[in-house]
């Protein structure tokens, strides 16, 4: 029987300034810490998507594509990852399957590796048109599936999601815990 690895990700560049600071760290703070980031060993930097996009558009005055090149051009050996909402990309609408695909393309194209993909409903249809983009696109297709407390979310309902996933191709599964609310007990 072959030993499973567990794989760390570094959120810090997505979501420690998010939850911290609303999003609002620069590009040019980034850049001193990235190359010494990359020689930690993580199985990859997550540094991309969610609200980041939209804080540089809006608040930072920043390129957010400028944004993924430049930490590219530092981080040279750890993949690269971004959060990705389904069929919402990095927006609070639905995209057309075509922007689906064109925006998967585009990330990859400037440095994206691994692609976290979510849908805050655990609604696998939001993740069809993004998975075929990601695998086409070569690149790693991790699944999300989104952790809550509910009547409705048992054991039995994230494996039906997980497997759904995993039929859809996921290169590997991850449990998104944004409310932290998945003690060691229960995991």
């Amino acid at each position: 029987m072959r030993a499973r690895r567990i794989r760390i990700t570094d959120t810090t560049l997505r979501d420690g300034h998010q939850s911290l600071w609303a999003t609002r760290m620069r590009t040019q703070d980034m850049v001193p810490i990235l190359e010494s980031m990359d020689q930690v060993g993580f199985h990859s930097l997550e540094c991309w998507g969610g609200a980041t996009f939209d804080a540089c558009l809006c608040y930072l005055d920043e390129d957010p594509w400028e944004r993924l090149r430049v930490i590219k051009k530092h981080v040279s050996r750890t993949p690269l990852q971004m959060l990705l909402r389904g069929q919402n990309l990095v927006g609070y609408r639905h995209y057309g399957d075509d922007v689906v695909r064109r925006f998967v393309f585009k990330a990859a194209e400037n440095g994206i590796d691994v692609f976290r993909v979510f849908d805050a409903l655990n609604d696998t249809r939001n993740f069809e048109a993004a998975a075929a983009a990601i695998k086409e696109s070569g690149k790693h297709f991790q699944a999300a599936v989104v952790y809550t407390i509910s009547p409705v979310h048992s054991l039995d309902h994230y494996l039906d999601v997980a497997h759904r996933l995993v039929d859809m191709g996921a290169d590997s599964i991850c449990i998104k815990d944004m409310a932290a609310l998945l003690s060691p007990f229960y995991a």
